[in-house]
Order: C-alpha cells, then sequence, then structure tokens
C-alpha cells in the first residue's frame, strides 16, 4: 500500500454532505458520456451505506493529482473540467466522517490522515492505494458509508437525469424543460446551478458563454440570473415547436393580471413564440383596448373557432404586417377584418319588411335628396340591409356604404328621421365626390351639401313664418324671426302645426 498526500487539510466548512455527493456523481456522469458506456448505478448497500458507479475506463492514481484535464476542456457536453471536484468532495467526506472507498481495475483506495512528508506536525489527507482486489474490475465504484438517504436524495435532485423534468425541445444552445413543480431550475450541462420562482420553463444550457463560463463558482450554485438570461432567451428563439410556444403564448393572458412569467416579458420571445403559434392554430392576436372596441368581431371570431390570445401592445406593434414560420400573415385583428369583409354578405330587405316607422323614414329619400339638387345619375338605388361592413379603418359597422352604383344604408338608420338623412345625405357626399372619408375631395362636398341645405331651410323657414303670420296672426314676434325655431311648432298643443311645418320643407324646392 502506497499513500498519496491530497495536500488539504479542513476546507469548505460551508459544504454539506449532498455537495460531496453531487462531485462524484458529476465525475460519474462525465466518464459515462466520455467512454459512451452504460448508465451509471446508485444503489443502496446496506445501512447508512452507498454505491455510486460508472462503468468507464476505471480511476487511476494520477487522477487524484488537481490539474486541468484537456480530455474534459475539449468537450462542450460535460460537468467538470479540472481536478478541484473530486478533492473538495474527499475533503468534505473527512471532515463529516463519511468513511470513503473507491475500487477500479487499477487499484483500491482508502483514506485517512497522516503526517505530511518530512513534515511531521501537518497532517493531511492522504489516499491510501492498494493493489486492485478485481483486475477484471469495470469501471469506478465509490462506496460511501455514514452517507444519508437525504444526502443522496438532495444530490441526486441537483442532476436533470434525476430531476423528473422532461425535455419539451431541444435547440442548438440548449433545452426546453417540462418543470417538475413550482419552481424552475437552470441547469448547465444537465447540472442545477439556479432557481427561478417566476419562470414557465426549467432550461439546460448546452452552449456556454463566456459570461456564464466566468459565473460558474467552485459550487455550482447560485449562479445569477445576468450570466444565464441572453442563452436562456436564445433557446426560446430557437425553439419551432408547439409544445413550447403555445404555452408561452397563453401566458401572454396574464399579462393584464400582471401574473406574467418571466419569459414573456422579452418582447421577442412572445413575438417568435407568437409567430410559431400562428402557424399551428387558428388563432386570433388581439388587444385588451381591442376586445372592448370591437366586441363584434370578437364574437365572429370565437363562433368561427378561433382561439382569442390576448397580447400586450408592444408585441401587437412587432406582430402588425408580419408573416408566421411557415409564411402566413399574423392573424390579428386587422388581417382578420379584411377577410370577414372578403366572405362578408349583406342581408338586404325589401320595404315590405319593414315596420310602419321605417318604412314611413324611407319614403322620405327622395325629399331629402332633392335638399340637394335629388340623387346623383350614377347612383342606381337606394337600399336597406340588416349588416353592414365596418368602417375603412375602423372595427365598428358603418352607418352607411357608397359602393359605386349603389347606397346601402344599415336598417337600424332608419330610427327616425333626422337620423336616416344625415347617413343619406353623407353617402351622397361620397357619389357626388368619388372620394373617400377624412380626404379633401369629401370635405369640400360635404360642405357644399350642408350649405345647399341651409339655404333651403332658411327660405323655407321664412316661408312658413309668413305663413303662419298670416293664419296665426295673434302670434306675433313670437315666430317672426326666421332664425328662431317658432316655439309654437315645439309645442305639445300644435302636434299637426308642428308635423305640417317639416312636410312642407321637405316638399319645396
Amino acid at each position: 500500500m502506497k499513500k498519496f498526500d491530497l495536500n488539504i487539510d479542513r476546507m469548505l466548512e460551508n459544504w454539506e454532505g449532498f455537495h460531496a455527493v453531487r462531485e462524484i456523481i458529476a465525475n460519474a456522469l462525465d466518464e459515462q458520456i466520455l467512454s459512451g458506456t452504460k448508465e451509471i448505478a446508485i444503489t443502496r448497500i446496506g445501512e447508512d451505506q452507498w454505491s455510486i458507479r460508472d462503468f468507464g475506463r476505471g480511476l487511476k492514481h494520477e487522477h487524484f493529482t488537481m490539474n486541468e484535464n484537456q480530455e474534459k476542456l475539449d468537450h462542450p457536453g460535460l460537468i467538470g473540467k479540472f481536478g478541484v471536484g473530486l478533492k473538495d468532495a474527499l475533503a468534505t467526506f473527512d471532515r463529516l466522517g463519511i468513511a470513503t472507498r473507491i475500487r477500479s481495475k487499477f487499484c483500491d483506495v482508502s483514506f485517512d490522515r497522516s503526517e505530511k512528508h518530512d513534515f511531521s506536525d501537518v497532517i493531511t489527507l492522504h489516499a491510501c492505494i492498494s493493489a486492485p482486489s478485481d483486475p477484471a474490475f469495470v469501471g469506478t465504484e465509490f462506496i460511501l458509508k455514514g452517507c444519508s438517504d437525504e444526502d443522496l436524495d438532495k444530490a441526486k435532485r441537483l442532476f436533470l437525469r434525476f430531476s423528473g423534468e422532461d425535455t419539451l425541445e431541444q435547440t442548438q444552445y440548449g433545452e426546453v424543460l417540462r418543470k417538475a413543480g413550482k419552481v424552475a431550475y437552470i441547469y448547465i450541462n444537465g447540472i442545477r446551478v439556479a432557481e427561478e420562482e417566476n419562470f414557465l420553463f426549467s432550461y439546460n444550457i448546452t452552449s456556454l458563454t463566456a459570461a456564464i463560463k466566468k459565473a460558474l463558482n467552485r459550487e455550482r450554485t447560485n449562479v445569477g440570473r445576468s450570466a444565464y438570461s441572453d442563452r436562456v432567451k436564445s433557446i426560446l428563439l430557437a425553439s419551432s415547436s408547439e409544445a413550447v410556444a403555445k404555452p408561452l403564448v397563453d401566458d401572454l393572458g396574464n399579462f393584464g393580471s400582471g401574473t406574467l412569467h418571466d419569459e414573456m416579458k422579452w418582447t421577442d420571445v412572445s413575438v417568435h413564440a407568437s409567430k410559431i403559434t400562428n402557424a399551428a392554430g387558428n388563432v386570433l392576436f388581439l388587444t385588451d383596448d381591442e376586445i372592448m372596441s370591437a366586441p363584434r368581431f370578437v364574437e365572429e371570431a370565437r363562433a368561427s373557432g378561433r382561439q382569442i390570445i390576448t397580447i400586450p401592445n408592444t408585441v401587437k406593434e412587432k406582430l402588425s404586417g408580419q408573416v408566421d414560420t411557415k409564411g402566413k400573415p399574423i392573424q390579428d385583428l386587422s388581417n382578420f377584418v379584411s377577410q370577414w369583409n372578403e366572405s362578408f354578405e349583406f342581408k338586404f330587405l325589401s320595404p315590405e319588411k319593414l315596420d310602419e316607422t321605417e318604412r314611413s323614414v324611407l319614403d322620405m329619400t327622395d325629399r331629402i335628396a332633392a335638399l340637394v339638387g335629388g340623387l346623383p345619375s350614377k347612383v342606381q338605388s337606394v337600399k336597406i340591409s340588416e349588416t353592414m361592413r365596418p368602417e375603412t379603418g375602423s372595427f365598428s359597422e358603418a352607418r352607411g356604404l357608397w359602393t359605386g352604383s349603389e347606397i346601402i344604408i344599415k336598417r337600424s338608420e332608419l330610427a327616425s328621421l333626422e337620423i336616416y338623412s344625415s347617413v343619406l345625405l353623407h353617402e351622397i357626399a361620397h357619389a357626388r365626390s368619388g372620394a373617400t372619408d377624412i380626404s379633401m375631395g369629401f370635405e369640400q362636398e360635404l360642405t357644399s351639401l350642408l350649405g345647399t341645405i341651409a339655404s333651403k331651410a332658411l327660405l323655407n323657414n321664412s316661408a312658413e313664418v309668413r305663413i303662419r303670420q298670416e293664419q296665426f296672426g295673434a302670434l306675433g314676434p313670437e315666430i317672426s324671426d326666421p332664425l328662431r325655431k317658432p316655439s309654437t311648432l315645439n309645442s305639445a298643443a300644435a302636434p299637426e302645426k308642428r308635423a305640417g311645418f317639416w312636410t312642407r320643407l321637405f316638399s319645396k324646392e
């Protein structure tokens, strides 16, 4: 038996047993990957005693020398890089009174505290290396006596391999994981380094950035978010599966309540997930304001089987006018209304289908048009529809529409002569000017019509005053001002006079 001075005394006072067990498991997993051998075995072999075994090439005494392992440095998927972890673990086991033995085809190893060579006053931990008890032994086995079940369980939970978290998608930067509990975990090459209270997923980072390498400490715990957030974002932006995108987009619905998970606070991630979801499903993206301002189209969308997904305005601005991962337009409100308009059908009503009040108002069409010189020759007909397309640039239904050959007015506008007149004259202005809303040509034409109507109204009102003065001279100054609406005409005592006034207004040229 030969003694190998590990050159360590009491250290890592903050480490518990599970920290040391973690290092042994990490080394076993690394060896499994490097040697391409079968799964490691973690077995309880007696009271307070555990075996951790890999089936790789076997430990040698030189592995106790702390140096950079070029083989591990060159492999991107490994956990350890230096010879620090094994020595840290052995020192911790010694401090906690956990007896450790190692077996491989090269040697058997136990440990004790002995005088340092040539320095009898210095006691350090030594590896006691003996000839192998089984030269045919495959792999390396660590036997830990005095290690509790709790330490083994806590150590295992630090590894993705034993976490119970399923992989939802693998990208070139790492994996998106379905978290097993309420807390999300960040893994680097399969070992846990951080916890996230408000992440929707857990993540296993397999492509390390310089910031991550710098932040990885000796304990491999409590790595700050600033070190890995960019890489998590890269993983999500590289994802393409609905299994990842849909939960993210569904989470956008929590924006209004303030319970949004942190990943969706990254606008570019929200936009990317929305594009994937758009390509995969029958959805409609709406902001809270749009849901409030266009309830009719929300109902239409739901009735057609679409899932309404609420998004913040910042995401809407980024999505607007874009296409999804399959090249299809993003289904936002503008797109939905355009498609709806293309398939829209008017529900025209003949006069016989109207009630008496509605018909009486409709019958005034020619008289109203006569106020501005009659219907333009290009207007072939004026029709009434139960349904109406949305206003241009709006998501509320139009009251009227000029099609280029017909004026179509919504049935609800027949509620009163005043309402119907305003809509009809508005559409006549479109027909005469050939211009659209909010244009100079339309404004000029509408202004012209207002002047024509005002002039006729004043002239007719003056004529009415003269008639009334002749018939009701006793009213005197009460109706002498043609610019003032006679109070007598508004009186409940003379309804027949009031009706006669408005009839003559529309009948006079």
